[in-house]
């Protein structure tokens, strides 16, 4: 087993059963062009986020980490007309490339874009007493993901799903003792999803087209 073979297994996956799509495959192509880190979600990936969201009925989406606005577009697909996805970005080159891809995708009714530190944007979220988010998706500085999560537990209700990813680090979430702060907040992360009493969750390895990773998920209970 090794990257080439599954990223061949990505791409057999995602030419039969995603397809092309013009506004996403523009948004790839836009976001390297600007020279914006290639971490996006894979097209596979990004169906999958798509596909829970429709599964989940959510009219209200929360994404921490907008990047180039890939899987934005993915989720806000997943919306009715009267739905709402906030997506919160620390840089403002990234939010304006990802305000133009969504705009490109036909998105922009749907989606808040909101710029500055998460941490700050959360916090603002929670004392604006907005409505509750029905789907959390946790893809930002992975140092930060145990606020990020007691943020998103804060602005939910009983029944939001919170999916984080990159949650296995190519597996060096099995050392305890890691000096990168990317893996101890993954590795803190995870055991706050397995202990919090209102959360029951789990976590899936991932190869493919962006290495050896995987997703955690969790619903909110009572």
């Amino acid at each position: 087993m090794n990257q080439d073979l599954w990223t061949s297994v990505d791409r057999f996956l995602t030419d039969t059963l995603v397809h092309p799509d013009q506004a996403l495959d523009e948004a790839v192509r836009v976001n390297a062009d600007a020279g914006l880190p290639a971490i996006d979600v894979a097209p596979n990936q990004g169906k999958f986020l798509h596909l829970l969201a429709r599964i989940h009925k959510a009219k209200r989406i929360l994404e921490v980490g907008t990047l180039g606005g890939y899987s934005t577009i993915w989720l806000a697909r997943a919306l009715p007309p009267d739905g709402t996805l906030v997506t919160l970005e620390l840089n403002p080159t990234h939010a304006e490339v990802a305000a133009a891809n969504i705009k490109r995708a036909g998105l922009s009714s749907l989606v808040d874009l909101r710029v500055g530190n998460a941490l700050e944007s959360l916090a603002n979220l929670h004392a604006q007493k907005v409505a509750p988010f029905d789907l959390i998706f946790l893809d930002a500085d992975k140092p930060n993901n145990p606020s990020y999560l007691e943020w998103a537990i804060k602005l939910s209700r009983p029944g939001t799903v919170i999916i984080g990813d990159n949650v296995i680090r190519d597996g060096a979430i099995l050392d305890p003792n890691s000096s990168d702060p990317g893996v101890s907040g993954t590795r803190t992360f995870l055991e706050r999803l397995g202990n919090h009493p209102r959360l029951d969750a789990t976590a899936l390895q991932t190869v493919g087209s962006k290495g050896y990773d995987g997703f955690a998920i969790a619903i909110v209970s009572e």
